[in-house]
């Protein structure tokens, strides 16, 4: 139910579910995985697949307006309703790819109606999944270390068979969108303003944003569909960088090497053990940032070691950027003939000042928590999101819950109800936008 005033819209559960849950469980079997070493964007070919899927069933719904761009990304105008054309308008986003984290090839989701409150056993023993021909052990959803999964008990969740991750991240969000704006189309009765829906690329690896089409998009405002367990509202992420850390050794003949030898796998090695353990994403929650070590390879004569930094406080961040070129000095020290360069990039930065100059974005969100039903509880997200650095660019966005939880893992799911309630929040908001 949703209101405003003496006006009353219904908005049926059970319809949006409908709509919903067969098109998540088509988006999830699209192989979308994005790749971090490919500088193309999109960096995979399973991407363009989902993208002139969701093209193709957009104008399905009689949208006339949809654009597939040459980098992968989808847009899609509803056409606002009678008299309300001169409403601001809003715009709706979700990322088509899936974290390389964990396999996303060959999803098999499971629904489940009516979950029992039991531990769920995922079968593993999936060779080949990825191509690596190796068998992952049984892995078990647990209700007794899982209160989110305990209290879905009687309700219905979707989850994976564990030889991959689910993708909710973020075809959850999708699915949430599409299901939206078809039901938009279905309810002529639910008046609204000019509406843009934008499905990108490689969100996981950070690299869509730089071809983002700024130039076509006419929001005043956008809302990422990325978050979590439902009711969640992110308006406050990271500042985050990403280092490339070179090392060059100094090479000879093993046998030979006593006093000559600068052994780059080492450097490599000893510098991500530099990187302080109490400071790492398995140690830190909240507002505590971290060092992460992401990737490292190398020989003897050539290494390289990618480290994730994120922080919610610049100055936090200015003392970790300083602390590399410390590491980076001491490891030189150790290894004499040998070299370690520090390259660092800005990735996104914490969109919560920018946000902050455009209230009424937030207090409409808010108020479409409070017309659904939903209680909304605010909290910072220890990522980003491509909101992150479309707030950057000028157009406020924030995220809002998607229902799903365990993401980039095998024991990924997400709830059903909960999907249904991001369809309202999306619904409402448009309908609050189209007022103002």
């Amino acid at each position: 139910m949703a209101f405003t005033g003496n006006t009353v819209f219904h908005i049926d559960d059970a319809a949006l579910r409908e709509l919903i849950v067969p098109r998540f469980l088509r988006y999830v079997a699209y192989w979308t995985t994005s790749d971090p070493h490919v500088e193309e964007t999109p960096s995979t070919p399973g991407q363009w697949e989902l993208a002139k899927a969701l093209a193709g069933e957009l104008s399905g719904l009689g949208i006339r307006n949809v654009e597939l761009t040459r980098h992968c990304y989808v847009i899609a105008r509803l056409s606002p309703s009678p008299g309300k054309e001169g409403a601001p308008v809003i715009g709706f986003l979700a990322h088509m790819d899936t974290a390389d984290d964990v396999s996303g090839r060959d999803v098999k989701a499971h629904l489940v109606e009516h979950y029992d409150g039991k531990r769920i056993r995922l079968a593993g023993g999936t060779a080949g999944a990825d191509g690596g021909g190796e068998d992952v052990p049984a892995l078990f959803l647990d209700p007794a270390s899982d209160p989110d999964l305990a209290a879905q008990k009687g309700k219905a969740i979707i989850h994976t068979d564990g030889a991959t991750l689910l993708g909710a991240d973020d075809k959850a969000g999708i699915a949430e969108i599409m299901a939206a704006a078809e039901y938009l189309a279905a309810h002529p009765e639910i008046p609204h303003g000019p509406v843009e829906i934008i499905f990108s690329p490689d969100e996981e690896t950070g690299k869509g944003l730089p071809c983002f089409p700024l130039e076509a998009i006419k929001s005043k405002a956008c809302f990422t569909l990325d978050g979590g367990p439902q009711g969640e509202l992110e308006i406050e992420c990271f500042n985050a960088w990403k280092a490339d850390v070179v090392f060059t050794g100094k090479v000879i003949h093993l046998g030979t090497a006593r006093g000559i030898l600068a052994n780059a796998a080492l450097m490599a090695a000893c510098f991500a053990c530099m990187l302080p353990r109490s400071e790492s994403p398995e140690a830190s929650d909240g507002c505590y940032g971290y060092y992460c070590p992401a990737e490292i390879r190398g020989s003897l004569e050539s290494a390289r070691l990618e480290v994730f930094l994120r922080d919610f406080d610049e100055g936090g961040m200015k003392r970790r950027l300083e602390a590399l070129e410390t590491f980076a000095g001491a490891v030189e020290a150790q290894f004499p003939g040998g070299k370690a360069v520090v390259n660092v990039k800005n990735q996104y930065c914490n969109m919560k000042q920018e946000i902050n100059k455009r209230p009424e974005v937030i207090a409409l969100l808010k108020q479409a928590f409070v017309n659904c039903g939903i209680e909304c509880r605010e909290k910072p997200i220890r990522g980003g999101t491509d909101g992150s650095r479309l707030t950057e660019l000028g157009i406020p966005t924030p995220n809002i819950f998607t229902g799903g939880r365990n993401f980039h893992s095998r024991l990924e799911w997400v709830s059903v109800p909960e999907m249904t309630a991001a369809a309202k929040i999306i619904i409402e908001l448009i309908r609050l936008w189209g007022e103002k």
